[in-house]
């Protein structure tokens, strides 16, 4: 069989287990609707609620890993909603993957598109925060594209946010009063601008060949990121996601189909814990969460 008669075949096979894993939960821990429908009674500007002096490494947080994958098919999709639904149904940290272009910046998930530039996300960013004013949205921007122009994507987003004291890029730990209604950077790697970023994940964590072992990576970095949240310099980031795609054992374990087993456990997992007031486990991103399982991240905090 021939190396592209093989692709189509694998990518189909994808398709075909990816429609057969799909399964109605009895919780919304898990979401791969493309529609948001929140209940009635759910409270979008969440943030209203924490104290103007808590420092913002304080604070745990609801995030997506790879916030805009919507497009590519099973192997590269680890999101279901748009960025407007998912600031909505709470998410507040943002991985953005920002690809250098003649002189602009694109937005993707590896080789793939995924239909929206960096300008863009902003202006979205910007219009969610005019609405909910007490929120902040804190975004890692992950320069991208080896072989174009990745050194040049830190300068493109300063000359797009140039004199705008709508973000922060400043690396002091700011409280919360302080940047209420704004975006603020995240920095790790190549990107410069923000906050540091101290990561619980080490090198090649995302690979998933088992999910059992990828629930027990997950349970041992939210108790490194409780010991760790807080410490003042920077705020720590933590990922329940992964993929076996590229591995020979988890080659059928899309984002997708690892969300579905993790996300109702980790809704489990997490509503089992009883942290005393005050404690914090930082930033969480997940792929495809529903938002009973974003809320109980939200909940974390005991407001």
């Amino acid at each position: 069989m021939s190396y592209v008669m093989w692709k189509v075949l694998f990518a189909s096979l994808l398709m075909t287990f990816e429609h057969m894993s799909c399964t109605e939960e009895s919780d919304q821990s898990f979401n791969d609707a493309s529609v948001l429908t929140l209940p009635q009674s759910y409270r979008v500007d969440w943030m209203r609620s924490i104290d103007d002096n808590k420092l913002i490494s304080d604070i745990t947080i609801p995030g997506t890993h790879d916030t805009m994958a919507v497009h590519g098919g099973p192997a590269a999709e680890c999101q279901a909603w748009s960025l407007a639904d998912q600031l909505r149904a709470g998410i507040r940290y943002l991985d953005l993957r920002v690809f250098a272009f003649d002189h602009k910046l694109y937005i993707m998930h590896g080789i793939i598109y995924q239909h929206t530039t960096f300008t863009e996300v902003l202006s979205t960013l910007r219009d969610f925060l005019k609405e909910y004013t007490s929120e902040v949205v804190f975004v890692r921007v992950k320069p991208d594209g080896k072989l174009f122009h990745k050194d040049e994507v830190q300068g493109l987003v300063e000359k797009l946010i140039a004199d705008d004291e709508d973000f922060w890029v400043e690396a002091a730990i700011p409280r919360m009063g302080e940047v209420r209604g704004k975006i603020v950077f995240l920095q790790k790697d190549s990107f410069k601008l923000g906050i540091p970023i101290l990561g619980t994940d080490k090198k090649d964590d995302y690979e998933v060949t088992h999910v059992h072992e990828k629930e027990s990576m997950i349970e041992a970095h939210l108790k490194e990121a409780e010991g760790d949240c807080g410490g003042g310099d920077y705020v720590v980031l933590s990922y329940s996601s992964g993929t076996g795609i590229g591995t020979l054992e988890g080659m059928f374990l899309t984002p997708k189909r690892i969300a579905e087993k993790i996300d109702p456990w980790f809704y489990g997992y997490l509503n089992k814990l009883h942290p005393e007031k005050g404690s914090c486990f930082g930033i969480i991103a997940m792929d495809f969460p529903g938002f009973d399982l974003i809320q109980t991240v939200i909940d974390l905090n005991q407001f």
